[in-house]
């Protein structure tokens, strides 16, 4: 009997989907007059769920660590001068009622919950740890076990935007982290969870024509289609 070996599908360099389901095309920069520094466990850095990554893709500025516990990273290599470093962790103190984002420096711990939870303890000294009044139910659909009460690094950074009044870099963000869960959830093959996730998404009015590139039959890989990621 012949055996049939499928070829692995490509996956696009910068957000690790499947060409097919790539979602670089609708990206757009976001700027905001927050400092952003993302530290990042090494096995989130390949994850194709990786809000953290969809961040350092879209927030101009944004800077990026990748976690080494043989060789932590030191403060004098991430912290920026003039501004106060706020670490978000859900064991920070409450959210000060007033700040200018000019002034901030934010640091999202991204990783699993164990591993977070191991760089947390190494940078909880660096500034001030701030939780945030995370509520409603997460709408970040590509855990194996769905917690309505446990959010990703996005969901957490989308919070942080509202309180400061960031409205128009909340919203932006917003959009592409739907478009990444929807995306991911279509790369599984779980079509009956991604209609789901569609029936109370912001896409449906703020990134139409983009959901309908997705949704819409492709060529076969190696056909000569491409796509195009954001310069």
């Amino acid at each position: 009997m012949r055996s049939v070996i499928r070829r692995r599908s490509s996956r696009c360099p910068r957000c690790q989907l499947t060409l097919r389901w790539c979602v670089c095309a609708a990206a757009r920069p976001i700027a905001t007059p927050l400092a952003l520094t993302l530290l990042t466990h090494p096995r989130e850095a390949t994850r194709p769920s990786s809000t953290g990554n969809l961040i350092q893709r879209l927030f101009t500025g944004c800077t990026q660590a990748l976690w080494d516990f043989r060789q932590p990273p030191r403060p004098q290599d991430l912290l920026l001068p003039g501004r106060d470093l706020w670490i978000l962790h859900p064991q920070g103190q409450p959210l000060p009622p007033e700040a200018d984002p000019a002034q901030l420096q934010v640091m999202l711990i991204d990783g699993a919950w164990t591993e977070a939870a191991t760089m947390a303890k190494e940078v909880k000294h660096w500034g001030r740890l701030v939780s945030l009044p995370l509520t409603g139910a997460s709408r970040f659909w590509l855990r194996a076990k769905q917690d309505a009460e446990r959010y990703s690094t996005a969901e957490a950074l989308l919070f942080l935007l509202k309180r400061l009044g960031l409205h128009a870099a909340e919203a932006a963000l917003r959009a592409q982290f739907e478009l990444l869960v929807y995306a991911a959830l279509r790369a599984r093959g779980r079509t009956d969870l991604a209609a789901r996730f569609l029936e109370n998404s912001v896409l449906n009015d703020a990134m139409p024509e983009q959901l309908a590139q997705l949704q819409a039959r492709r060529p076969l890989e190696g056909s000569g289609s491409d796509t195009q990621g954001m310069p």
